[in-house]
């Protein structure tokens, strides 16, 4: 039992996920199983889901930031929300680790949906965003990470 209660302190999505297995095992015959494991998972879901969500938001501003260096001077709006999902997005890693080792397949799932937003809002043509994500995850996640001169990104429009 100590094990879970730490795992809980440490990683609640991680706990999750091994309360709904352990539950699933159960054969209290009062209870509704199912449903508890079912509820438990969806709690770990919600973080799952609060981490895409605030990467979703930091790569279409990276992606803005790249693509769009002319409209970075009008305000600070875009490098404050920059820093401020990468914050939220340490924080929410801080407290359920496991989910760390998702991010390259959350990009990967979320980048279609990303890139078609950020046309929407810039207007820019299609063939100037790039078809998959160029950064990696340590590189979108890193606050010393500002995408001004990507040599890939470059040489595709160059």
């Amino acid at each position: 039992m100590r094990v879970m209660t730490t795992l809980y302190d440490e990683d609640f999505y991680a706990w999750t996920q091994a309360q709904a297995a352990v539950l699933r095992e159960a054969k209290a015959s009062d209870l509704d199983w199912a449903h508890l494991a079912e509820e438990i998972e969806s709690l770990g879901k919600r973080e799952w889901y609060a981490v895409e969500s605030r990467l979703a938001v930091l790569v279409r501003h990276l992606l803005k930031w790249r693509y769009q260096p002319e409209r970075r001077q009008r305000g600070r709006s875009w490098r404050s929300t920059i820093w401020e999902q990468r914050s939220r997005i340490h924080r929410l890693l801080r407290l359920n680790p496991e989910l760390r080792r998702h991010l390259s397949e959350m990009i990967v799932a979320e980048y279609p949906s990303i890139r078609r937003r950020t046309l929407d809002e810039t207007g820019l043509p299609p063939q100037v965003l790039p078809l998959t994500c160029p950064w990696t995850p340590t590189q979108v996640l890193d606050e010393d990470f500002w995408p001004e001169g990507d040599a890939d990104a470059d040489e595709r429009e160059g």
